[in-house]
């Protein structure tokens, strides 16, 4: 039997298998492994130390005792989808029709999946901003289309729109967009919103947009490229109840798009997961009726977490770039010496006590980024005070 079939040189092209055929072991896995085995406080991976409100934890409970434990509709509970439909007129003064322009996935990541590897293939252009969410190169190597990077530089993390222009040109499927963005915290301004779009009207591209982070954004609103001129027919918004409600494990996750995209991206869904998390659908429609108090609250509370963070990166000796959103930071350790921030994160996890994660995992290229940690701050606040307490003790 022949197995160097086209999955397997594949997922070798996108790093994912080692020379000998074994799994490549993730950074992400490797640094929580570390924290475990040193006792170290673990800011490596972006989850919640705490649970989301009771509201939605309740419903979920209810569900289960009312015998919600079956398969879903493929397209996702119609509770949902109405609370997906109107949570995006309520924020955002989109329009969306629940029964045609709605999908609820597994997660943003099978959102991401199942549109990119429907929409796009060998011959195709994908446009990312770099560094990118880790999946986001995987799912494109697998479609067999290739990624082309626009660099966000330190400390702001924004694009130079002339390497935007350069980068989309005809052969250009999608612009996929990460706002606000992991791993940086940076946020897209008006004008580089503007830019995209008119990109993509000019080169008929598609805009993909991962937007999980959308209520966690400080002191500015977050704006939709669906909801600019021109972009909602083009546009297929992503979005999860995981970063927003505290429930990352439930792996509720959504899209919305023009009906006509629709169909292409459930008939690669239903061949991935089916469906899920049948009891957490109804859950999750509830946290997206919640007040507003709660979506503002949830974000007033997460400045104050990133504020204690960067005063302890900071008292140990790093600079900081202050995230506009998401719940990560970045800071450069360059300062400290550090040259390989894979190397200075081992370091990092016995002689403070605190585990990051090098911000050049989230890139193609392993010398990009070489001194910057990624660390998360949606802990609690008694876990940070004392993660900013090692940092500073340990300069």
């Amino acid at each position: 039997m022949n197995l160097d079939g086209p999955w397997q040189r594949t997922a070798a092209g996108a790093g994912l298998l080692r020379a000998d055929g074994g799994i490549a072991a993730s950074v992400f896995a490797e640094m929580s492994a570390l924290a475990v085995a040193t006792g170290a406080i673990n800011l490596g991976q972006g989850f919640p130390d705490e649970d989301g409100p009771a509201e939605v934890l309740e419903a979920a409970r209810d569900a289960i005792a009312a015998g919600v434990n079956q398969y879903p509709p493929g397209r996702g509970m119609s509770v949902l989808r109405e609370a997906i439909a109107r949570h995006q007129q309520r924020f955002y003064g989109l329009t969306v029709d629940p029964e045609s322009e709605v999908l609820v996935t597994a997660g943003a990541t099978e959102a991401l999946a199942a549109t990119i590897l429907a929409l796009a293939g060998p011959g195709d252009e994908v446009v990312v901003f770099e560094p990118y969410y880790d999946s986001y190169a995987a799912i494109v190597a697998l479609a067999g289309a290739r990624l082309v990077t626009v660099p966000l530089d330190w400390p702001a993390f924004a694009a130079d729109p002339e390497r935007v222009r350069a980068a989309v040109n005809d052969r250009t499927r999608i612009i996929l967009v990460n706002d606000p963005h992991n791993p940086t915290g940076a946020v897209l301004s008006a004008e580089m919103r503007e830019l995209l779009v008119e990109l993509a009207i000019r080169h008929d591209a598609l805009l993909v947009t991962d937007e999980v982070y959308e209520h966690l954004r400080f002191g500015t609103p977050h704006v939709p490229l669906a909801t600019l001129p021109g972009a909602r027919e083009r546009t297929i918004s992503i979005s999860s109840g995981g970063k927003t409600f505290s429930a990352t494990g439930w792996k509720i996750g959504w899209l919305t798009a023009p009906a006509a995209l629709v169909p292409a991206i459930m008939t690669v869904k239903q061949y991935l997961t089916y469906v899920n998390g049948a009891p957490f659908q109804p859950a999750i429609a509830v946290g997206l009726d919640l007040p507003d108090a709660y979506f503002s609250d949830i974000a007033h509370t997460l400045a104050g977490k990133r504020d204690l963070l960067v005063a302890g990166l900071r008292s140990a000796g790093m600079e900081v770039s202050i995230p506009g959103g998401s719940y990560f930071v970045v800071a450069d350790a360059r300062p400290l010496g550090a040259v390989d921030a894979a190397a200075f994160c081992r370091q990092l996890a016995t002689t403070a006590g605190v585990v990051g994660i090098p911000v050049s995992a989230f890139a193609s290229d392993a010398t990009s980024y070489a001194g910057l940690v990624r660390f998360a701050f949606c802990k609690k606040p008694d876990v940070l005070s004392e993660a900013a307490r090692r940092l500073a003790g340990a300069r």
